[in-house]
């Protein structure tokens, strides 16, 4: 804001290089005055000037082609030295003027009148000024409507500074304002830091339940907290609900250690009687040079502080090799949703099942794989969880179906009747017309639910949500086949197993793989082998890679594995041709 200039010689500099910077809304607004101030006192030149520590500029003229000029050559300086209107009705008797250039080349300059242009504080940030070829005195009723055409200017001036730089709640200068102002610095070097207050979600629950205006008292009193802990030198800006920043140039600044603990226990108040803890997290852009711009600045704080609060931390600085991943991240979304609508890249793969009973081959698990045309091969487990939180899950989800019943198509054409079974994620189970859309699917191809399966792992989220559930009873009620994913890691309560209408169990590799060799692992997987079997369920164990292990989960009642001691992944002509030839061995 175009105020306390004063008091803050930096916030001046700011201002006045905001001002001299390059606006064509404003400078053309100016251009009317000028034009304005040169009808109404009949002159042949006016110009807005602004002026630094170097040179004077001209923001808007006319009939004047000079843009700026040094301050040994402006007679604006004896105008902002005196804080009033100068006039000098002859600059050749002038002693200081009759030496300009402007005074001693054609055109000659002869008469000149400024006028200080000032913030409401009374800090003069620039003239407003009118030059003739002749000597001149301006009458009394001259003098009083140039003085109202500089107020004017000053008014208009301080309103475009401030028309979208404010916070309208805490009356801070806002994102807006503070980029600008980064854009501005003539420092080579500053460091951005990033203050995230309030957590948005519980902010948005304090308005559905407080309303806004209690909220709004909340962060009036942040920014004041804030500013009375940190006793910051430099302005304090509002980027965000809730995020303050504040960016600085000197190099022994305070360490985000330091402004942790200065903020530690800090509270705001809804109203007088009820304080709010803050849960503070800070990001740092780290030291940025002045060939970044303001946005990137910005960028890097926010990318600083976001990691801060994904890993839990109170602080960080801004780390490239991080920052490079997410990027990667991004890059791999952008890309997977240009395989997926231009139908390239991406393809499925399929590993079997085999009964411990029979022998015989029960089904294969479809799995998705993607080669990337300048990463190559891209494993699921780097692109999955980057798209389960963004609306291109159902797109991918989609797609493998389509797929997979494509090619259940063709196997049935060739006689080859191969239950399929495909992963899904939570957010597809709760969706209410996912089930009709699967069962519609299927019959379209002339196929049965019962030879597509659904497999799924977070159980947890499924547990949590109502309509996952009532998803996987509509699922089960038109006759697909229902398994839970990796049984034994991460979250697997058995005592919730009878909440999710489960057909099949699998048991995951990391309790599979050592029970050749571990007793305790053994006897761990007989006991839940047995107790899902007396629970009815069909149970099969993941990544079996040995014949000694398959022989210890036959002895165990296991029913089915699956693993590279049978199969790996295979595409779907490669299985053909497995699954024949073991066919052809088997009596």
């Amino acid at each position: 804001m175009l105020t306390d200039l004063s008091s803050d010689e930096s916030k001046k500099r700011a201002a006045i290089s905001m001002l001299k910077s390059h606006d064509e809304i404003r400078d053309e607004a100016l251009k009317k005055y000028t034009l304005l101030a040169c009808q109404l006192l009949k002159m042949p030149m006016c110009f807005v000037s602004v002026l630094d520590d170097e040179k004077q500029y001209i923001k808007s003229a006319q009939n004047i082609t000079v843009t700026e000029t040094s301050l040994g050559e402006a007679f604006c300086t004896n105008t902002l030295e005196q804080g009033e209107t100068y006039i000098c009705t002859d600059t050749q008797r002038h002693p200081d003027f009759k030496t300009y250039e402007a005074v001693t080349k054609s055109p000659f300059v002869r008469f000149y009148a400024g006028c200080p242009l000032k913030t409401q504080d009374g800090i003069a940030v620039g003239t407003l000024c009118l030059l003739d070829t002749q000597p001149r005195i301006l009458s009394d009723e001259q003098i009083n409507i140039f003085e109202q055409l500089a107020g004017l200017v000053s008014g208009f001036l301080a309103s475009w500074y401030n028309v979208g730089y404010i916070d309208i709640v805490t009356l801070l200068p806002n994102r807006q304002r503070m980029l600008k102002d980064i854009s501005v610095s003539k420092e080579s070097t500053l460091k951005l830091v990033i203050i995230d207050c309030i957590d948005m979600p519980f902010a948005y629950e304090m308005a559905r339940s407080l309303g806004m205006t209690a909220v709004e008292n909340l962060l009036r009193d942040m920014s004041v907290q804030l500013q009375a802990r940190l006793q910051l030198t430099e302005q304090l800006y509002v980027v965000a609900v809730g995020r303050f920043a504040y960016f600085t140039y000197e190099k022994e600044n305070l360490a985000l250690e330091n402004i942790a603990l200065c903020l530690r226990g800090i509270q705001a108040k809804i109203n007088p009687e009820v304080p709010l803890d803050l849960d503070i997290h800070i990001g740092d852009s780290g030291s940025c040079d002045s060939s970044m711009t303001s946005v990137e600045i910005l960028r890097r704080a926010v990318s600083a502080l976001h990691e801060a609060i994904s890993r839990g931390y109170r602080f960080m600085t801004y780390d490239e090799a991080l920052d490079n991943q997410k990027k990667n991240d991004f890059s791999l979304l952008t890309g997977l949703r240009e395989a997926l609508h231009e139908d390239r890249g991406l393809y499925l793969v399929y590993q079997p099942k085999v009964s411990l009973v029979t022998g015989r081959v029960t089904g294969v698990e479809a799995l998705l794989r993607w080669k990337h045309a300048e990463y190559g091969e891209v494993l699921p487990g780097l692109f999955i969880p980057l798209v389960e939180r963004t609306s291109l899950m159902r797109e991918l989800t989609g797609w493998v179906i389509d797929h997979a019943i494509a090619q259940l198509s063709q196997w049935r054409d060739r006689g080859i009747f191969l239950p399929v079974s495909i992963n899904l994620a939570a957010s597809d189970f709760s969706r209410p017309d996912f089930a009709d859309e699967l069962e519609q699917k299927i019959l379209n191809a002339g196929l049965t639910p019962a030879l597509l399966g659904v497999e799924c792992l977070e159980t947890e989220r499924m547990l949590e949500n109502p309509a996952t559930l009532n998803g996987l009873e509509m699922l089960k009620l038109r006759g697909f086949s229902i398994s839970l994913d990796d049984f034994g890691s991460g979250y697997s309560n058995i005592n919730y197993l009878r909440q999710i209408p489960m057909d099949i169990i699998k048991l995951d590799r990391s309790i599979v793989s050592k029970i050749a060799s571990d007793k305790a692992s053994r006897i761990v997987v007989h006991n839940v082998v047995r107790l899902l079997k007396q629970l009815d369920y069909v149970v099969l164990a993941e990544g079996v890679e040995d014949d000694k292990t398959v022989e210890i989960l036959r002895e165990l009642c296991c029913d089915e594995v699956q693993g590279y001691v049978y199969a790996r992944p295979m595409m779907a002509r490669d299985l053909e041709v497995w699954y024949d030839a073991r066919n052809e061995r088997r009596p």
